[in-house]
């Protein structure tokens, strides 16, 4: 997928009280098998799993941007 700014994901994890495996249970991951996804920046991230992980987290459209896209648009 490309670059993933792990850290803001990261952090609207926690705004949302919230930790990489309970995304990882509420996508239907093993918590281990999300984090070697997100592993690299991210870099093996399909565009499915960002797109749910929008869904599950009610991204906004600027907040989806600057976790999956910021990189690139900057």
């Amino acid at each position: 997928m490309g670059t993933v700014n792990v850290n803001k994901l990261k952090g609207k994890l926690t705004e949302l009280g919230m930790t990489v495996s309970d995304l990882a249970a509420l996508m239907g991951y093993d918590k281990s098998a999300l984090y070697r996804r997100i592993k690299n920046n991210g870099a093996s991230l399909t565009i499915d799993e960002a797109n749910s992980i929008i869904r599950i987290l009610k991204l906004t459209k600027d907040e989806a941007i600057s976790i999956f896209f910021g990189q690139l648009v900057a």
